[in-house]
């Protein structure tokens, strides 16, 4: 997968672009390991970091938060894409109503927060009694769902960005 083709490559700080070239590589080169893994999850870490930081890039482009936001260590993607947080805290933290709004439709807000959910929350956390650990195919199943929501956003969006 060639991702310096896809049209929002430049808009990617360099280092949202390293972690995904990370990915990109873990998944050609650990097939040809040797070593077999209860879990792949960290083939996907680095591209569900780096799609945090396009998500949060995105949302301070559109207006959605404050560079205050964007630069601090309390803003969660995960409490403002979700569709299920409590009124009261949609309001004032959300981000999803607001997608809703712009795209005029639930469509591209559930993708991705379905894609934020599946490639990172569930991934990255351990659940008493849930086995979220997850195979080769599913590590590169989950990469390439990160990268389609990327291509969904930055399409949907429709964003006038200026892009170096």
């Amino acid at each position: 997968m060639k991702l310096t083709d896809r049209p929002w490559w430049r808009y990617l700080e360099e280092d949202m672009q390293e972690l995904l070239n990370q990915s990109v590589k873990l998944l050609a080169h650990v097939p040809e390991w040797k070593d077999r893994y209860h879990d792949y999850a960290f083939i996907v870490f680095p591209a569900a970091k780096a799609y945090e930081g396009f998500l949060k890039k995105l949302f301070l482009d559109m207006g959605f938060i404050s560079s205050e936001e964007y630069m601090g260590k309390r803003f969660r993607i995960g409490r403002a894409l979700n569709p299920s947080l409590e009124k009261e805290l949609r309001e004032r933290e959300g981000i999803y109503d607001k997608l809703v709004n712009y795209c005029k439709g639930r469509e591209l807000p559930d993708k991705l927060w379905d894609t934020w959910k599946l490639s990172r929350n569930l991934l990255f956390h351990w659940f008493p009694g849930e086995r979220n650990a997850i195979d080769l195919a599913e590590a590169k199943e989950r990469f390439e769902r990160i990268v389609e929501a990327i291509d969904s956003a930055f399409e949907g969006c429709k964003l006038e960005l200026d892009i170096k």
